[in-house]
């Protein structure tokens, strides 16, 4: 509406300075060169001056600004060139092509250097190609600029971690915070520190400030300034015991369902004679979640009661989550101490098919305290070797002996959880390793075949019989070992058949004595079913064969000096002969 006012406002000014100089008398010439304008109007002719010199100015004008467009001109395409190289390298980086990453980003640094992306992008491509130098140097140049100054302190922070620097960390972690209070990635490192070095004081500022700023919840910060204050409970409780208390009342308000905040505040409440106070706390964390030390502290609510009365209570305690292992394990843990081991027996009678750990030690027990007998107590803690695991405290995979305010792992607050570390998986049904078939064949019994009836078998041999004077004697032939009857018969040797009598033809042996004694009955059959192996034949001329470098034996042998006889020396061979043995000498 103002616009419009001020628009209709110059216009009618600009009618009346009109109207004003067209009422003025005189005439307007304008000579130039040969041209002379003459008006007896000056208004028109002034009119004309003026937009002539509005055309040359604004002519004049876009010439001075001609340089400076083409100066932004390149600007921009350099910069439209280092965005499209920017964008083309988070591309490569996101599906892990290091060398294309790299070379965009070298694309980005030439065209847009001072750009934030150009700087994440070379950070980011020497952290993929595994250049811890190079990606420092970048995160480093970022934390020195206002803009991405939080950004260079996150990947000094990420640095740090995968060199195992936690005192860096921590400080670049530190000093981030103090930039950005409500940076969660800070304040998770500080709290983990804080935790880890006991300063549970800045822990609970940390909480409060994440709080304030709105990243957590208001049920998560009761949740995690519980665990915090539980942790200073215990910390302190046989330090300052004054704290150590108020701490574990505070805790147990803000989380009632926190198992070591329970058993500390009934434990300071028993102290206290509060008996029914102290049975309450314990029985709501107990509904939440069974634990033994929650059981252990409601059996000695009462300090000096009998075995016998913290087993009654005990049995209370169990009936309040009916068939749960805690509570029989509680039971039986109570009844061995009261020496009630039918009551043990019966409590853990569901759970001794498929037993826990818990379950067989303490069988175990009820078997060598009962009865003495070391053989079921020993087959029992055999037994527990290859039980299923018990529920412990496990964080991120860490198993601990305790209850800890945050994991050693990661850091992360309120992380133990009361749980079964290792769960059956899918291959343990079947076999880890299956057999193959060479090894089930080699595992097999082994199957002995009978041996093969020989249909050219001799027949049994008759009892002997008188011999007659006149017996036939077959030629010699050449002696073959004789093979035993009871030797294994291989499967792949065929009968061999058994040769035929000799043609009547032959012309029969010289008759021996008719004083010769019968031959016997051999001891053992010869094989039938064997081959017979050929006689080698005997080479008339056995070679020497010796190695090549096998000087001999020296037929003549050692010479004795001692052995030889003295004598007078031999003649000397005349004529020739001796003239070139001499020479040869």
């Amino acid at each position: 509406m103002i616009r419009i006012i001020l628009f209709l406002l110059l216009i009618a000014l600009a009618a009346a300075g009109a109207a004003w100089l067209a009422d003025q008398p005189g005439d307007l010439v304008l000579n130039w060169g040969g041209l002379r304008l003459t008006s007896k109007q000056p208004m028109y002719l002034l009119g004309l001056v003026i937009v002539v010199a509005m055309v040359a100015g604004v002519i004049l004008r876009g010439m001075w600004k001609i340089p400076g467009h083409v100066r932004r001109g390149r600007r921009e395409r350099r910069h439209a060139r280092g965005r499209h190289a920017i964008t083309r390298g988070l591309l490569a980086i996101g599906h892990g092509d290091s060398s294309a990453a790299r070379a965009h980003a070298e694309v980005a640094r030439r065209h847009a250097g001072g750009d934030p992306l150009t700087l994440l992008l070379h950070a980011q491509s020497a952290q993929l190609d595994g250049d811890r130098d190079g990606a420092q140097r970048a995160f480093r140049a970022m934390a020195e600029r206002a803009d991405t100054r939080l950004l260079g302190l996150r990947g000094l922070f990420i640095e740090a971690q995968r060199a195992d620097d936690p005192v860096a960390a921590v400080m670049i972690a530190e000093e981030a915070l103090k930039m950005s209070p409500s940076s969660s990635w800070a304040s998770h490192a500080v709290l983990g520190f804080c935790c880890a070095k006991g300063d549970w004081a800045g822990a609970l500022s940390i909480i409060d400030n994440n709080q304030a700023a709105g990243l957590i919840d208001k049920a998560t910060y009761r949740r995690q300034r519980g665990v915090l204050l539980a942790a200073r409970a215990l910390e302190f409780e046989t330090i300052d015991r004054d704290l150590s208390r108020a701490s574990a009342m505070e805790a147990l308000k803000l989380a009632p369902t926190l198992i070591p905040a329970a058993v500390l505040a009934a434990k300071f409440e028993s102290e206290a004679h509060q008996v029914r106070r102290a049975m309450r706390i314990v029985e709501t964390a107990w509904l939440a979640q069974p634990h033994p030390d929650l059981a252990d502290a409601y059996s000695h609510v009462r300090l000096g009661d009998a075995a016998r009365q913290r087993l009654v209570r005990v049995e209370t305690l169990a009936a309040k989550t009916p068939g749960h292992i805690e509570g029989a394990l509680a039971i039986a843990r109570a009844a061995i101490d009261a020496t009630e081991f039918a009551k043990a027996r019966t409590a853990l009678e569901p759970f001794t098919a498929a037993p826990t750990q818990r379950v067989a030690l303490l069988m175990a027990e009820i078997e060598r305290t009962e009865h003495g007998d070391s053989g079921r107590a020993r087959a029992w803690t055999l037994r527990a070797v290859r039980a299923l695991h018990d529920p412990v405290w496990t964080a991120d995979g860490y198993v601990s002996d305790r209850w800890r305010p945050v994991s050693p792992v990661t850091g992360r607050l309120d992380a133990f959880q009361w749980q079964t570390p290792v769960a059956a998986l899918p291959s343990d049904k079947g076999h880890a390793i299956e057999p193959s078939p060479f090894q089930e064949a080699m595992l097999a019994p082994r199957r002995v075949e009978p041996p093969k009836e020989v249909a050219s078998e001799p027949p049994p041999p008759k009892p002997a019989e008188p011999v007659e004077a006149k017996v036939e004697v077959k030629p010699v032939e050449p002696a073959t070992p004789t093979a035993q009857d009871n030797a294994p018969l291989p499967a792949a040797v065929e009968a061999e058949p058994t040769p035929a009598d000799p043609p009547a033809s032959e012309p029969a042996p010289p008759p021996a004595a008719e004083s010769a004694p019968p031959a016997p009955a051999p001891l053992f059959r010869s094989r039938t079913d064997l081959p017979k192996a050929a006689p080698a034949p005997v080479p008339a001329v056995i070679p020497i064969v010796r190695a090549p470098d096998d000087p001999g034996v020296d037929e003549d042998g050692a010479v004795d000096e001692f052995a030889e006889q003295i004598g007078p020396p031999k003649a000397q061979i005349g004529g020739w002969r001796g003239f070139l043995s001499r020479l040869g000498s």
